[in-house]
């Protein structure tokens, strides 16, 4: 080639185009494993089969081999197994622990509840309330009207639960459980409970209570429910949680939740809990220790939710016994 050659027709340069998955902004928070992220997405690598949370510590794989995922829950179905090495389904640990639990097991001792503020993100809460439709994902609804509960309609999940309800419960257990000892011994209940959920469940299984009893929960305009106490067999675990999905004051009003306490030769003593998109409320599920003059005595307590004035409500419940 002549150098007029070269003049006339010069060499084209071609840049290489970005590829799809560099041009999603999750592509530059993996790159920076940017823990601020985490339960918030995670991707997946064809390559290797798993998938990973966007602060995963392990090498980087090619971007045309990397795909993202709303939640851990979705890569599964896509057919990816959790990476071993940053655990993504493991986040609801940590973000248990954060609490200040020996504040919460006063605030239990003394009123029978207690607030987690922010126990999940608003995303969390916007993708758990719009499992509701999505009939595959539960074992069975119930219309609360027909059985006298009130108005308004759950739904129990079934096995397998989605990942991060099933995290927040084999990780809130452990927490409430010392607490559960110690109301018993105060009652003088032999019954103690061992230090991990899935021991736990065998005992419920053993007991013939094999169904999940995890719910959500749905309120229109009108709607309530009565003052309960959620037995689902002769095992029952005497504490409970509950996670307001949505945001008071926009996607709804009224509907409070209120909790009841019954006392010996006394009249109820009645607790409503203020919550906002995202906080979770603990409480006892039928009765809790009271320290009294000659000792401790047992409270009788019921749960429920005041009408609802306007709008939809969903609401997460977290039992930790199965029912038969």
């Amino acid at each position: 080639m002549t150098l007029a050659t070269l003049k006339t027709s010069p060499r084209r340069l071609e840049m290489p185009q970005p590829l799809p998955t560099e041009l999603d902004p999750r592509w530059r928070i993996v790159l920076e494993r940017d823990a601020a992220y985490d339960g918030q997405f995670v991707y997946s690598v064809k390559t290797t089969g798993v998938y990973c949370r966007p602060s995963c510590p392990g090498r980087h794989a090619k971007p045309q081999n990397v795909a993202f995922h709303a939640t851990c829950e979705d890569a599964e179905r896509a057919g990816f197994r959790a990476c071993k090495r940053c655990r993504p389904s493991a986040l609801a640990p940590a973000r248990v622990a954060a609490y200040d639990w020996a504040a919460l097991a006063t605030e239990l001792d003394n009123v029978g509840c207690t607030v987690l503020p922010k126990l999940l993100t608003r995303d969390e809460c916007r993708r758990i309330a719009a499992l509701y439709p999505q009939e595959d994902r539960f074992r069975s609804q119930v219309h609360m009207a027909r059985h006298g509960f009130g108005r308004g309609e759950y739904r129990y999940f079934k096995y397998p639960l989605p990942d991060l309800i099933d995290g927040l419960r084999g990780a809130l257990y452990p927490r409430l459980a010392p607490i559960a000892n110690a109301w018993n011994a105060r009652l003088r209940i032999d019954t103690q409970y061992p230090a991990n959920h899935a021991d736990f469940l065998k005992a419920c299984h053993a007991a013939g209570q094999r169904r999940s009893t995890p719910l959500l929960l749905q309120y229109g305009p009108g709607d309530f429910n009565c003052l309960h106490q959620d037995l689902y067999g002769d095992l029952a675990f005497p504490l409970q949680v509950a996670v307001l999905l949505s945001e008071p004051h926009k996607d709804f009003t009224g509907g409070e939740f209120a909790l009841t306490e019954q006392r010996p030769r006394m009249q109820s003593r009645v607790e409503v809990v203020p919550l906002t998109q995202g906080d979770a409320v603990a409480f006892a599920v039928h009765h809790r220790p009271v320290r009294g003059s000659h000792g401790d005595y047992r409270v009788n307590l019921r749960h429920g939710v005041s009408r609802l004035r306007s709008g939809l409500r969903h609401t997460l419940g977290i039992i930790f016994h199965d029912a038969k």
